[in-house]
């Protein structure tokens, strides 16, 4: 059975103080609940200036420290990039790669998100893989091609071995930030589809190991309805884990 996985993702914001803050309610938070931590995998990724304040007051605890991107190279003439190798350094083991703002906003390809991926992989991290379809795609009914190629070109030349360290998260664009979530029934669709897919590209034991989180703005609202789902394995949070409180609900109910 797939345990559950919540993951943060705090995107632009905190300072060094509010970070340490934000890390230290969330370890103290699971502490007082041994049961969640037990049956919910929990990570956090905060901006690249804070990961190593954070990774501090993770230590000793259950939560996991992620990046929200990578360069493709270990090191080299890339000013402003961090490397896996230096997120690794520094105490990750996830990074984010492929996330639908840096998609939509930076341009990214799903061949510089392969890049990533393996580079990622090859020194040790895990993958959390982003994909995601636009308000225009799923209106004009293009939701599931849109999956299928964004699986494969970011998952292209991969092995079942680097699988096993490969999360995806499906994100849809339309629901995030917008008010507008995707229904239950339009998550699991969405990863029922990923996963056969995964199958499909890797075999069945491989997708049925798969962790697929929903990324469309989960709240503890929502999350009860959405976590229920049988293919839906946790969620990356965005908003939401900016609160500790909320974050906390959503780790609970994973762990229902």
């Amino acid at each position: 059975m797939r345990k559950k996985f919540v993951a943060g993702n705090w995107k632009m914001n905190t300072d060094a103080a509010r970070a340490r803050e934000l890390a230290g309610q969330v370890v103290a938070g699971l502490a007082a609940q041994p049961a969640w931590a037990a049956k919910v995998q929990v990570a956090v990724c905060p901006p690249f200036p804070y990961l190593a304040t954070v990774a501090e007051a993770l230590k000793g605890s259950s939560v996991g420290l992620g990046a929200q991107n990578c360069h493709h190279e270990a090191a080299g003439a890339f000013t402003g990039e961090v490397s896996p190798v230096m997120a690794k350094d520094v105490g990750c083991h996830y990074v984010i790669l492929g996330h639908s703002e840096r998609r939509h906003k930076m341009g990214e390809t799903d061949a510089q998100i392969n890049q990533k991926a393996k580079a990622a992989l090859q020194h040790g991290l895990t993958v959390i893989l982003c994909v995601g379809e636009t308000l225009a795609e799923r209106q004009e009914q293009r939701t599931l091609k849109v999956l299928e190629e964004q699986f494969h070109g970011g998952c292209l030349g991969l092995g079942k071995d680097q699988m096993a360290k490969v999360v995806l998260a499906y994100e849809p664009v339309w629901a995030i930030g917008t008010g507008h979530n995707a229904t239950p029934e339009q998550a699991q669709e969405a990863h029922a589809f990923l996963r056969s897919r995964a199958a499909a590209e890797f075999g069945p034991e491989v997708a049925s190991r798969l962790q697929i989180l929903y990324g469309g703005s989960l709240v503890p609202d929502n999350a009860p309805q959405l976590l229920a789902q049988p293919d839906v394995d946790g969620g990356l949070i965005g908003g939401a884990s900016l609160d500790a409180g909320k974050f906390l609900k959503i780790i609970e109910a994973g762990a229902r």
